[in-house]
């Protein structure tokens, strides 16, 4: 499974961007998918996550309410719309896809951490200026 991840560029604070992630190898209909980001000098922070059928989401607290992540399981992509960017958003995004999308939000199962993801794509440098 090859996952590529586009959509990154330099915006205002205030700004919007909309990062895909594309699938090739493996219709990912069934996996979690998720989106996490790693700024300079920082640890690698999960962001967002969506389940296989794509009508749960959950997202870390810094963003909520402002970015929305959804999949295309037709198209085999899956989407991050970030609204309201500020600089501390500032890093390069991943996106990353788990097998153990039959236990995606099931009760103490911890969608959050990268190690449950298998694939990951190669990262999109977003950059918002003050």
């Amino acid at each position: 499974v090859q996952l590529q991840a586009s959509g990154g560029g330099l915006v205002q604070a205030g700004g919007s961007l909309r990062l895909s992630c594309a699938a090739s190898g493996r219709n990912l209909r069934r996996y979690g998918m998720g989106w996490f980001r790693q700024a300079p000098g920082k640890e690698r922070e999960f962001v967002a996550t969506i389940a296989w059928s794509g009508g749960s989401t959950y997202y870390v607290d810094s963003v909520r309410g402002r970015f929305t992540i959804s999949r295309d399981n037709a198209k085999n992509t899956v989407y991050l719309q970030m609204n309201s960017l500020k600089p501390e958003d500032t890093a390069v995004y991943y996106c990353a896809a788990s097998k153990f999308g039959s236990s995606w939000f099931v009760p103490g199962f911890d969608e959050t951490r990268p190690g449950l993801y298998d694939y990951w794509g190669q990262g999109t440098q977003v950059t918002v200026s003050s």
